[in-house]
């Protein structure tokens, strides 16, 4: 019907089962004159349990009648392992919606992924368009090595799948590996030492650097973009100019997914950066930079969680989250504070460890503890007037009074965190007010915005080191015990059980 409805210049997209790919009789003649008439552009096969109502993987038949007459294939895409879990349903990401529009508009042959299928293979496959047919995605077997489980050393073959990695970092397989036998290697390190030794590794070290400077153009090409933000700005247009420059910057970039950056650089738009730039938009950098007191509605059941509370008045922070203030114009005030809470956690862990020594039925404190384990300073100092001087309440009087000293030096403490922790959020309340518009534009694009992303660049470099961390080290402990010397140990460990029973006067056979 859609086909039918299209003039001859139209254009069409429909969602459906994959079922009309691969099915016979009336089906399979519809979908053999349409392959003929070149009327199918290309097919996108997408997730299962995508939509509401059914968890089947349905696809996108894309028609084309203008381009019809010169078509000879159609372009397949098969796009069903990009996707995120969202409850009991599939959602495709950010990425994934930009990927498949990348590929398919620019008709992009990725191996695993996408290619053109010519028709004359599409007719010796009798029509038959089911997308895996044509573009396989399906992981390649892990196998197992039976000389390497007998005679140990980690198979070349497992070693060149990881050649991507080699590729980048020449130099880092033979400071990790060595020849043991033709086919067959030895891992130079401890298994537990790979990630450092990866790490350390001068050329993984410039290939961080490399990736980092990639990023450091992108931020400095946008930066400017970014501080210039003010009312009436339109975030939509922000937004995709900053994530298509990141994808164009990483285009290429070695062993790093260019779209895994740009999911990056989405899910901090949608989870923070997007409500800065509206507000900034709506309200101009001053105003959106001020603190407002929190919105406290009854009625409405409305109870914002303050950011910072002084006396009775409670604010929030919509923009600029304290942390960041504090840490640009109170540096030292906040050590000050760190370190006076690190005294009183210390004094608690004083007291915690005297009450698990000496609180049970025979302790010294066993007459001041209570069945919640609690100790309080009155308890201790009624307990210090009921008995004397004498030898023999020497010991428990000098648990009293350790645990008293202890009890008041939390309390003081306690007190002087209260009071450091006062006098910052009052520094900090007032430094909100003081703000410049060039200082706030500081704290949120260099220590917020910018700052976060570049985290996310480097969390990306992580999962990198990780993948080939992760699988060096599973090989390794794959093939790290031979058979043949498990069977020595098995035969040394049975003998010595032999042993253990002849001389307890038993003989096994």
């Amino acid at each position: 019907h859609i086909l039918r409805s299209l003039k001859s210049t139209g254009h069409g997209a429909v969602i459906l089962p994959h079922g009309v790919l691969f099915r016979g009789n009336v089906e399979g003649e519809i979908r053999r004159k349409l392959v003929r008439r070149g009327y199918i552009k290309g097919i996108i096969g997408l997730p299962a349990n995508l939509f509401y109502g059914t968890g089947i993987p349905a696809c996108i038949l894309v028609l084309d009648k203008e381009n019809a007459a010169g078509r000879s294939g159609i372009f397949m895409l098969n796009a069903s392992q990009g996707y995120m879990k969202d409850g009991n349903k599939n959602r495709l990401r950010h990425q994934d919606i930009h990927k498949i529009v990348d590929v398919f508009t620019r008709g992009l042959e990725l191996p695993g992924y996408s290619r053109l299928v010519p028709r004359a293979e599409i007719e010796t496959n009798d029509y038959n368009l089911n997308i895996p047919r044509y573009v396989d995605n399906s992981q390649a077997e892990d196998l197992q090595d039976i000389e390497a489980h007998l005679r140990g050393g980690i198979p070349e073959r497992d070693l060149e799948a990881l050649q991507g990695y080699w590729q980048v970092l020449p130099g880092l397989r033979g400071a990790l590996f060595a020849a043991e036998r033709p086919g067959y290697a030895r891992l130079l390190v401890e298994p537990a030492q790979v990630k450092a030794a990866v790490f350390a590794h001068p050329e993984f070290e410039a290939y961080q650097a490399a990736i980092m400077e990639r990023f450091a153009g992108w931020r400095a090409a946008n930066r400017p973009r970014l501080e210039g933000l003010g009312a009436g700005a339109h975030p939509k247009a922000l937004i995709r100019d900053l994530g298509e420059d990141l994808l164009a910057r990483f285009a290429g970039a070695p062993l790093i997914d260019k779209y895994d950056l740009y999911q990056r650089l989405m899910t901090y738009w949608t989870e923070t950066l997007q409500d800065d730039v509206y507000l900034i938009a709506g309200d101009g950098w001053l105003a959106a930079g001020r603190l407002r007191p929190v919105i406290e509605d009854a009625l409405q059941k409305l109870n914002e969680k303050p950011d910072l509370v002084v006396g009775k008045m409670k604010y929030k922070a919509d923009l600029i989250p304290p942390g960041l203030v504090v840490a640009r114009y109170f540096a030292n005030e906040q050590s000050q504070l760190d370190a006076l809470k690190a005294q009183a956690e210390a004094i608690t862990q004083q007291m915690d460890e005297l009450r698990e020594e000496q609180g049970s039925e025979d302790g010294l404190l066993a007459e001041v503890i209570t069945d919640k384990g609690k100790i309080s300073k009155g308890d201790v100092a009624r307990r210090l007037k009921e008995f004397g001087s004498g030898p023999d309440a020497a010991d428990e009087r000098l648990a009293l009074e350790t645990v008293l000293g202890l009890i008041e030096g939390e309390a003081e403490a306690n007190r002087a965190v209260k009071a450091a922790q006062k006098a910052l959020d009052e520094a900090v309340t007032a430094q909100y007010g003081q703000l410049s518009e060039a200082e706030i534009k500081a704290l949120v694009v260099d220590d917020k915005w910018l700052a976060s992303l570049d985290a996310g660049v480097r969390a990306e470099l992580e999962r990198v080191s990780q993948a080939l961390t992760g699988r060096v080290k599973e090989l390794a402990e794959r093939y790290a015990a031979p058979l043949l010397q498990q069977v020595a140990e098995v035969e040394e460990l049975a003998g010595r059980v032999d042993a253990h029973l002849e001389n307890m006067g038993f003989v096994w056979k």
